[in-house]
């Protein structure tokens, strides 16, 4: 689309303002004049082609708009009769530049709010602004409206007409009519058609398709005179009062985002919110810079009017409590786990007047390229290792899911529903030897070595960013553990668990059924010691998982072992159970809690799998691991699908269960 401007009028009736330079340089703020707030406007709304008409002081609006460094190229095209023309002739004189285009038209000498310019852009078909709620004027343009459409405009129209303003969107269909129009009463021969207003080649069209967009009360108005410039400088003054509200989460500011603090600005002062970390590691991946200095960040911006805190996804507490004219957010939100957000917000505004206003997402190159690289520092494990522990602190209560390779990895990474107007997603992975094990078809008895099970930690690190939590089982010889911490710890793990268990491993859910053997407090915290011993890093975990309530030990026991072993040093206990009933668990945590406030708790709810995550919280758990879920669930699905082929001789019965292969590769990066 080209916005065509058209400045080659006198602009007499402005008196000594229009001496010595055209009207449309006039100021209207400090600062601002009609042609610079016309060109800022268009700018940020993505328009980059302008033609621009000129007569007297040409080379003075010429000099003024390139100074005023806009990424926008202007052709300028000289009206050299201006004197003894009408703009129909100095749109003939461009009318090289503005074949074949789709036409943002208005006058040099308009200025309007800048929802009314969102509304005219938007428009699905060609348009004209009038308004339905101002009087007629005597002397300036009125349309005439029937059967819907524009049928003729000029000033000595009354009848079925409403106040218009010169300001039109047109298809390069309707353009073409028109331009076509003008083109044949310029070069009729007759003065007087270079004399008139364009409009009267317009109405000659007669199968024009023109609607009428209805601006109201809104300012959209010429200026003609001092009287209409104080009048339209008053109302500016007030629309600059207006608030709209901008939230984000970001902490690397690219183009994208400027574009859009830019466009904000336009609709009156500008209040950001900032999402506090809590907030952004519920939604989206872990910030890279803490909330202080994203906030700080911000309110560096020029223009920016004030910075404040979204304490969650939701919206809804800051428009109550700052009640914006506006909300301005990119389309992307429409789909996906972002549906709720933006149907609260929309409540809410409504509630009290506000309007949302929705632009094109900003997914460039540039963005893209950031994108990669915050993706890529997350990955780092440095950072990733410190994360489970920032979270704990964040949140108070994180949740693992199960991963044994790249694709269930993919999966706990990017999983996401919506909730209460917010999202849920998992914060961690657990690498489970159980899952390890069972995908590669091996018994789950420590029969799997370290360096295959650390294979599978790297194929999962490789295409995910969230912190992983290690099954270490019973941690091997306290000289062999040693160097699994080391290891862990290098890779950038978060946690890795040992049980309190001795001898071949059997899994816990066996319970008495199996024999296991406990490890004698004093061995198992000269474990834990060791391994901490041997950390560099204060991010890295050892969770002691306790086996008591499982071999039936009794409660005590529990927790004799969990007050030693976080004096050995773990960072965290792990209490579990075989079952169902989980008030054994809630007991353990209780009695645990009112003598250590501090250390992360940890649970596994495979058997006790009806308790919910807030009970666990409100009982000071830490952390809830979903062990083995996915493992479970894929295995009947794909039994289900060999049945079904061979029983059908065919694939085709599979699909009405089998995941599209185009959702499985949008699942993968393709940065890996």
């Amino acid at each position: 689309m080209k916005a065509l401007i058209l400045n080659s009028g006198l602009g007499s009736r402005m008196g000594t303002l229009t001496a010595k330079h055209p009207k449309c340089m006039t100021e209207i703020a400090p600062g601002e004049t009609i042609v610079s707030r016309q060109l800022a406007l268009l700018s940020e709304r993505g328009i980059r082609e302008v033609v621009m008409t000129t007569g007297a002081f040409s080379d003075v609006l010429e000099s003024y708009c390139r100074g005023l460094e806009l990424p926008l190229h202007i052709t300028f095209v000289k009206n050299s009769l201006y004197a003894e023309t009408n703009y129909i002739y100095s749109i003939y004189c461009a009318r090289d530049a503005l074949m074949h285009e789709e036409i943002l038209l208005m006058h040099g000498d308009l200025v309007f709010d800048s929802t009314v310019l969102d509304d005219v852009l938007a428009a699905e078909n060609s348009c004209m602004t009038v308004s339905s709620a101002l009087p007629l004027p005597d002397k300036d343009f009125k349309a005439v409206i029937e059967n819907g459409l524009v049928q003729k405009v000029g000033v000595a129209f009354f009848d079925h007409a409403l106040s218009a303003q010169p300001l039109y969107h047109l298809k390069q269909a309707e353009w073409g009519k028109w331009l076509s129009g003008i083109v044949a009463y310029c070069e009729s021969g007759d003065p007087a058609n270079r004399k008139c207003y364009a409009e009267h080649a317009l109405n000659e069209i007669p199968d024009k398709q023109i609607a009428p967009l209805d601006f109201g009360e809104r300012l959209c108005a010429e200026i003609d005179n001092a009287d209409d410039l104080a009048a339209v400088s008053e109302r500016l003054s007030a629309l600059r009062e207006r608030t709209v509200y901008l939230c984000f989460s970001t902490d690397m500011i690219h183009s994208g985002h400027i574009a859009l603090i830019r466009r904000a600005k336009s609709y009156g002062r500008l209040l950001i919110g900032v999402l506090t970390d809590e907030a952004v590691v519920t939604y989206k991946r872990f910030p890279l810079m803490p909330f202080p200095e994203r906030k700080a960040m911000f309110e560096a911006i020029a223009g920016v009017w004030k910075v404040v805190a979204q304490d969650t996804l939701s919206y809804r507490a800051n428009l109550e409590a700052y009640r914006p004219d506006f909300v301005l957010h990119g389309d992307d939100w429409r789909t996906g786990v972002q549906q709720q957000i933006r149907a609260e917000v929309i409540s809410v505004l409504n509630g009290y007047g506000g309007r949302l206003i929705e632009t094109p997402y900003a997914n460039d190159d540039a963005y893209r390229e950031l994108e990669k690289r915050a993706r890529a520092e997350m990955s780092m494990p440095d950072f990733r290792r410190a994360r489970l522990k920032k979270a704990i602190a964040m949140k108070g209560l994180v949740t693992a899911l199960e991963a044994h390779s790249g694709l269930t990895g993919l999966i706990a990474e990017k999983t996401a529903v919506s909730e209460n107007s917010g999202l849920r997603q998992f914060d961690a992975m657990w690498v489970s030897s159980l899952c390890d094990s069972t995908a590669k078809g091996k018994p789950d008895i420590e029969l799997v070595d370290m360096t295959s099970r650390f294979r599978t930690i790297d194929e999962i690190m490789d295409v995910t960013t969230k912190p992983v939590i290690f099954d270490g089982d019973t941690g091997g010889l306290t000289e062999h553990f040693v160097h699994t911490v080391r290891t862990l710890e290098r890779m950038g793990v978060s946690m890795v668990v040992i049980e309190d268990k001795t001898g071949l491993k059997k899994n816990s859910l066996f319970g008495t059924e199996a024999t296991q053997t406990q490890a004698e407090i004093p061995d198992f915290c000269a474990k834990i010691r060791a391994g901490k011993n041997a950390q560099k890093t204060d991010a890295f975990m050892i969770c002691a998982r306790i086996e008591s309530l499982i071999l039936e030990r009794g409660m005590e026991d529990a927790l004799n072992r969990a007050f030693a072993y976080t004096a050995a040093g773990a960072d965290a206990i792990m209490i579990h159970s075989r079952k169902s009933d989980p008030a054994e668990i809630l007991t353990f945590a209780d009695r645990f809690r009112a003598a250590d406030s501090v250390t992360p708790l940890v649970v596994v709810p495979t058997a006790f799998n009806a308790v919910t995550e807030e009970e666990l919280k409100a009982h000071g758990i830490n952390v809830v691991i979903y062990a083995n879920q996915l493992t479970r669930s894929s295995f009947p699905a794909m039994q289900k699908a060999a049945e079904l082929i061979l029983t059908h001789h065919r694939a085709k019965e599979c699909d009405a269960f089998c995941m599209p292969f185009q959702q499985i590769i949008r699942l993968i990066p393709e940065d890996i």
